[in-house]
C-alpha cells in the first residue's frame, strides 16, 4: 500500500505535467505556425510593395525623362562619339569640332535640347532661366502684360488678331485673351525662378516647368509677340524719323520676306515653332530684346572665322553671357563648361 501511494505521488505530477506540455506545444506551435505564416506574408507583401515602388517609379522617370526637353548633362565626346560615327568626311570634321570645344574651350558637358521649331527659344530661356537672370531693364519698366492691348489700341495694329500660336495655328477674336495668358506665364515664371537663390531649387523648377509643353509654348509665344512688339515701335521711328534705332532693325527689314511688321509676322513670326526656327537675324534680335550675349559655337563652320559667333555682336558689358552649340544653324544644345 505504503509503494503504490509513493508511486502515485510520483507519476501524478507527470502526467499533468505531460498534459500542460502537450497542451502548451500545439499552442505554440500554433503560434509558431502563425508567425511563420505572417512572417511569409509581410515578406510577400514587402516583395510586392517593392516591385510595384520600382515600377511606379521607373514608370515617373520614362515619363518625366520623355517630356523633359532639356535633358540631363552627358559626356560631350562620348556624345559626339555616338553621334557622328564612321570615317566619312563630315564625321570626321565634326568630330574635331567636339574635340577642340574640350582641349579649347573646356566644354566637357552638354545638354540635349528636343529638337522641334522652338529648340532655340527652348535653349536660350532654359539657360536665362537657370542661371537665374534677372528681367532685360527695358522690361522691368514697362508691365508686359499690357503689350498685347497697347499694339492694338495704342498703335492701331488690328492685323494682330491674324496672329498665329506655332504648331496650334490658332487665329481669330480671341487672340488677345490668348497672348496675356502667355505673357503672364513669362513673367510669373521668369519672377518666381529668377528670385530663387538656391541653385538646385531653381533647377529642379526648371525641369519642372520644361517637363510641361503648354507652358512651355506659352513662353515661347510670349517672347515672339516681345520681338513683333519691339519691331512695330522700331518701323514706326524709322518710318517717322526719330531718334536712332539699333542697325539690326535696319537689317531684319530690309529682308523681303519681313519689310514691315505685318509682313514679319505673317512670313516668319507664325510659322516659329510650327515649320520653322529663328535665322540668324531674329538670333540677334533675340539677344538684344532678351539682354543677353548669345555666344554659338557652329560646329559646321569649324575651322573658319565663323565658327564662334556672338548674338548680337555688339552688346553691353553687363549683360549676362549664355552658349548655344548647333551643328546646322537650326537645332540647338547647351555647352556645359568645366574649369
Amino acid at each position: 500500500s505504503g509503494r503504490h501511494e509513493v508511486r502515485f505521488w510520483t507519476t501524478a505530477p507527470k502526467q499533468s505535467l505531460c498534459l500542460m506540455w502537450q497542451k502548451v506545444k500545439v499552442k505554440l506551435m500554433l503560434s509558431m505556425s502563425l508567425l511563420v505564416a505572417v512572417f511569409w506574408y509581410c515578406r510577400r507583401l514587402y516583395s510586392f510593395l517593392a516591385q510595384l515602388l520600382k515600377r511606379w517609379s521607373n514608370y515617373l522617370q520614362r515619363k518625366l525623362i520623355r517630356n523633359l526637353s532639356v535633358l540631363t548633362e552627358v559626356d560631350l565626346l562620348g556624345y559626339s562619339a555616338r553621334e557622328w560615327k564612321g570615317e566619312t568626311k563630315q564625321a570626321k570634321h565634326m568630330r574635331e569640332a567636339y574635340e577642340e570645344l574640350v582641349w579649347s574651350y573646356h566644354i566637357k558637358y552638354l545638354r540635349q535640347v528636343r529638337r522641334d521649331n522652338y529648340c532655340v527659344l527652348r535653349a536660350v530661356l532654359f539657360q536665362i532661366f537657370s542661371q537665374g537672370i534677372p528681367f532685360p531693364s527695358w522690361m522691368k519698366e514697362r508691365d508686359i502684360l499690357k503689350l498685347p492691348e497697347k499694339l492694338l489700341y495704342s498703335q492701331g495694329c488690328n492685323w494682330i488678331q491674324q496672329y498665329s500660336f506655332g504648331p496650334e495655328r490658332y487665329t481669330g477674336p480671341n487672340v488677345f485673351g490668348k497672348l496675356r495668358k502667355c505673357m503672364e506665364t513669362l513673367k510669373t515664371n521668369w519672377t518666381e525662378i529668377s528670385a530663387t537663390k538656391d541653385h538646385e531649387e531653381r533647377g529642379n523648377m526648371c525641369n519642372t516647368l520644361f517637363s510641361d509643353e503648354s507652358k512651355e509654348h506659352r513662353l515661347y509665344e510670349a517672347i515672339k509677340f516681345i520681338m513683333l512688339y519691339e519691331v512695330v515701335e522700331a518701323y514706326e521711328q524709322i518710318k517717322n524719323r526719330e531718334e536712332p534705332v539699333h542697325n539690326l532693325f535696319s537689317l531684319l527689314l530690309a529682308r523681303d520676306s519681313s519689310s514691315d511688321p505685318l509682313s514679319f509676322m505673317m512670313n516668319r513670326l507664325n510659322s516659329i515653332g510650327d515649320s520653322i526656327c529663328l535665322d540668324q537675324v531674329e538670333l540677334f534680335l533675340l539677344g538684344y530684346l532678351l539682354e543677353v550675349k548669345i555666344r554659338v559655337y557652329r560646329l559646321h563652320r569649324f575651322n573658319t572665322e565663323e565658327f564662334q559667333v556672338n548674338y548680337p555682336d555688339e552688346y553691353r558689358r553687363e549683360w549676362n553671357e549664355i552658349s548655344l552649340l548647333t551643328e546646322d544653324d537650326r537645332y540647338y544644345h547647351i555647352p556645359l563648361y568645366r574649369t
